[in-house]
């Protein structure tokens, strides 16, 4: 993943509505994967390994699921809500295979608030070519003071 700095968004729990959608794009590179691998201690042949992954059943190597899974982080913290975000909980289900070179779109949909204790609750999936990669569901409270 690229490492361009760019600014949150500050976004009140007033702000957010039942049914806005939040959306963004990465390109998933080797070297993202590699550098995950060193970060996460998680050296499977699966994704690090060409010749392991060319004989596998993906007929080449996948990125990390959690890899992937982590740009839900980039969707809490720097879209909905952005700097206000205490992520407090994460689904996850891993329905398609994430190779080096795929573009994945990032979703959030806000599906519920709760006004009461500042929480909202969104519908999080990952596309790659308009197919679900993985999808599932993400808590987070609006920190206002």
């Amino acid at each position: 993943m690229d490492s361009k700095a760019s600014k949150a968004a500050s976004l009140s729990y007033s702000d957010i509505n039942e049914g806005s959608v939040y959306i963004f794009s990465r390109k998933i590179s080797e070297k993202d994967v590699k550098e995950f691998a060193k970060l996460s201690g998680d050296f499977n042949p699966l994704h690090v390994d060409a010749e392991f992954g060319r004989k596998s059943r993906f007929k080449g190597n996948i990125a990390h699921g959690m890899l992937a899974a982590s740009l839900f982080s980039a969707l809490i913290g720097m879209h909905c809500p952005g700097e206000k975000s205490l992520y407090m909980s994460q689904t996850l289900n891993f329905r398609l295979p994430v190779y080096y070179g795929d573009t994945l779109t990032v979703k959030g949909t806000v599906i519920s608030k709760n006004d009461s204790i500042k929480v909202i609750t969104l519908k999080t999936e990952i596309l790659k070519n308009d197919k679900v990669a993985i999808d599932g569901e993400a808590k987070v409270r609006v920190m206002e003071e």
